[in-house]
Order: structure tokens, then sequence, then C-alpha cells
């Protein structure tokens, strides 16, 4: 890996064994599971990004989208192949992992630093910039327990786009609060990324990527399909999902003839 390049993936395949009750998973810790059903998360991909590129990540669910960003996140490894990241992560997946109901929102700020490895000194110097951030006023020195899931998702987004990571991993985090905070944490992404940050781009809605990379990535059950201009791999994408939908309404009215014939 040069040393533009901050992330790679090298023939990169992740494999789950599926069981078909808690009972067989148990058993699998003691005994090797004869003939077990296998699922192909990601199969043989490879790619590369550079520093302060912004990647969009498009395909639909069970592409393999969030397996990819576990790896890039260390939450979980491959199978076969290598993965590279070079850089400080911070991933908007899971936005209130971490948090301690009883601790205050301000405390959680603290707790959250240290699980990303931060120093008190730094955390001290980011603190208001998230407060004034997440917008929770007075709410801020309260129990994480009386928040509503959008102001927990809120103090999540501040922190995690407040600590000047090297990578950013957004995973549909922009449905975050009211229309004018979407905005807010849209902008925020779009100033991070002319910062020089790579930004790792997920959604469903390829309006939002095209607005925001200018790279995308589509994956189809596990295998990468394409990886070009947005603009592209889009059409891509949004081509094939038309010939499955056309599909899906020409099976419907052939079943339905078929029924109406035998009545």
């Amino acid at each position: 890996m040069d040393d533009k390049t901050i992330i790679s993936f090298n023939n990169v395949s992740k494999e789950y064994i599926l069981y078909k009750s808690d009972k067989d998973r148990f058993r699998a810790l003691f005994f090797k599971p004869k003939n077990p059903k296998i699922h192909h998360a990601l199969k043989n991909v490879s790619f590369e990004i550079k520093r302060g590129e912004a990647v969009g990540i498009v395909g639909d669910n069970g592409a393999g989208k969030s397996t990819l960003l576990k790896m890039i996140t260390g939450v979980t490894f491959p199978t076969t192949g290598e993965v590279e990241v070079n850089g400080k992560v911070a991933a908007l997946l899971e936005l209130t992992a971490g948090f301690s109901l009883e601790m205050t929102g301000r405390e959680n700020i603290y707790l959250k630093g240290y699980i990303l490895g931060l120093e008190d000194d730094y955390i001290k110097k980011i603190e208001e910039d998230i407060v004034e951030f997440a917008q929770l006023g007075d709410y801020i020195d309260q129990p994480v327990r009386t928040y509503s899931s959008g102001m927990k998702m809120r103090l999540g987004f501040a922190i995690n786009v407040n600590i000047e990571p090297d990578i950013l991993v957004v995973d549909e985090a922009l449905a975050v609060g009211d229309n004018a905070f979407k905005r807010k944490c849209k902008a925020k992404i779009k100033e991070i990324i002319g910062m020089g940050v790579t930004v790792l781009f997920v959604s469903h809605s390829t309006p939002s990527v095209q607005e925001i990379c200018e790279r995308a990535i589509y994956l189809r059950k596990g295998e990468l399909i394409f990886d070009g201009t947005t603009e592209e791999t889009v059409k891509i994408y949004e081509d094939f999902k038309a010939k499955e939908a056309e599909k899906k309404r020409k099976k419907k009215e052939q079943a339905k003839k078929k029924e109406n014939n035998s009545q």
C-alpha cells in the first residue's frame, strides 16, 4: 500500500456459517458442524481508496455493504484476503454505541473519546464544538436515559464528525433529526471532505451519493460489480434495478394470467 492509499482491499472474502438455532450455534463452539450452510457476504473484493477521496457504496440489502464497512472499522475480519487501513477511523454506523445511559451527554463525550483512544486534553479542546453541533441545550448535562432516540443520534453524530478523523465512514446516518439538522449534517460532511478527510458514504439514496461523492462502488450479492465515477456507477445500479423491477412485473402478470385461465 503506497503513501497515498489509505484503504486497501485485496481479494477479500467473508463467509458466515448460518445456524438453524441458537442450540446449533452453541454446539459449534465445541464441535465442527457437518455440512454447514455458508453465506458468502463478500466474494474476492479488491479496490484501493486514496487519501481525501469521497467514495459512495451502493447496492441493495444483502449486497455486502455493511460487512465491508465493519472490516474497515475493525469490527470483523476477512475469511480470506487482506484489508489494510492506514488512519484513524470515525464510523457513523451505530451512532449510539458505547453510550452509558446513566451518564450525562457531556460525560458521554469523554467516554466515547476514551473508547476512540483520545486524550483528555484533546477531548476538552473539541468538547464545546460537539455540544454546539448537537444542539441539545440543557439536556447535554442530563442523563442520556432521558434522551429521545433522535437526541442520542445527534450526540453520536456530533462526536464522530468533530474528532478530526482520517477516515469517516457514514452508513445512512444522515437520517438524524429534522430536515434542518439533516442539512447541517450533510454540510458538515462536505466540510470534512474539503479538509482532505477520506469519506466512505453508504446510502440507498443515490441523489445523496451523487451530491457528496465523485466516485462510487456498486456491490451486488457480495461481488464488486463496478467501480468508477458516481455518475457511471449510479446509472449501472439503477439500470439493473429497473430491469429487475420489470422482470418482477412480467412474472406477476404471467402468474395472474395463469390464475385467470385456470378459473
